[in-house]
C-alpha cells in the first residue's frame, strides 16, 4: 500500500533535508518514491512559485491563498492522485496545513474560507502521516537565511516579523495537537540523523 507523507514547519526547519533521507531509506525497502514540493511539482505549480516567493511582488492575503490552492489542485489531481494509485511513496515538502497556517493563522483569513479552499484544492485528499519539524523562529530563520545566502531573491515568508513566524510555529502545533494520530512531532534543534532516525521508525510502523 502506498503512503502520502506531508513534511510541515517553519522556514529553515529542514524539510527538504529529510525528505531526502527518508526518499533513500524508503527505497532501500524496494518502495517506489515521489518527492514534491508546494507550491511546484507541475508546470503550473512552478509558475506561480516564482511569484509566491518572490520578495519584490506584493500580494494580498487572499491572492495568496487563491495561487497556492490553484498550485495545490493541479499537483494533487495530476501528479499525488496518479503516484499513489500508481503504487508509489508520495513525500510532500509542505501541504494544506501550510495554507491553514499562514493564510489563516498568520494573514487572518477566516478559516471557513481557508478550509473551503484546502477541501476544494486536495479533492479531501489527507495525508497518511504529517511530519511537523518544529523549531523556535529565531533558530529556524537563521538556517534559512544561511541556506539562502547565495540566492538572489530571498524568499518572501522569511521578511515576515518573528511574531508572524511565532504565529505559524503556534499554528502548527496546535494543528498536531488535534490530530495527534496523524501528526509527528520532532524537535528540529536535535541532529539530522537523530530526526531521521525518529521519521524512519514511525514510517516503518505505518507500513508493517
Amino acid at each position: 500500500m502506498s503512503l502520502f507523507i506531508a513534511f510541515e514547519g517553519g522556514e529553515g526547519t529542514g524539510k527538504s533535508t529529510q525528505i531526502e533521507l527518508l526518499r533513500h531509506s524508503l527505497e532501500e525497502l524496494n518502495r517506489k518514491v515521489t518527492s514534491l514540493r508546494e507550491p511546484g511539482g507541475t508546470p503550473l505549480g512552478e509558475y506561480l512559485r516564482d511569484w509566491l516567493v518572490d520578495e519584490s511582488r506584493s500580494l494580498e492575503p487572499e491572492s495568496e491563498l487563491f495561487l497556492f490552492a490553484a498550485a495545490r489542485a493541479e499537483l494533487v489531481r495530476t501528479v499525488i492522485k496518479p503516484q499513489l494509485q500508481s503504487g508509489s511513496d508520495v513525500l510532500l515538502d509542505r501541504y494544506a496545513a501550510s495554507t491553514t497556517v499562514y493564510q489563516g493563522f498568520a494573514r487572518k483569513i477566516p478559516l471557513r474560507h481557508v478550509n473551503a479552499a484546502n477541501s476544494l484544492a486536495t479533492d479531501d485528499l489527507v495525508p497518511a502521516l504529517t511530519v511537523l519539524l518544529d523549531a523556535p523562529p529565531e533558530i529556524s530563520l537563521n538556517r534559512a537565511q544561511l541556506r539562502d545566502v547565495n540566492i538572489k531573491n530571498t524568499k518572501r515568508f522569511e521578511q515576515n516579523s518573528i511574531s508572524f513566524h511565532q504565529t505559524v510555529r503556534d499554528g502548527f502545533l496546535r494543528l498536531a495537537s488535534k490530530d495527534p494520530a496523524k501528526w509527528l512531532v520532532i524537535d528540529a534543534e536535535q541532529t539530522v540523523e537523530n530526526i531521521h532516525s525518529l521519521i524512519r521508525r514511525k514510517v516503518k510502523d505505518l507500513i508493517l
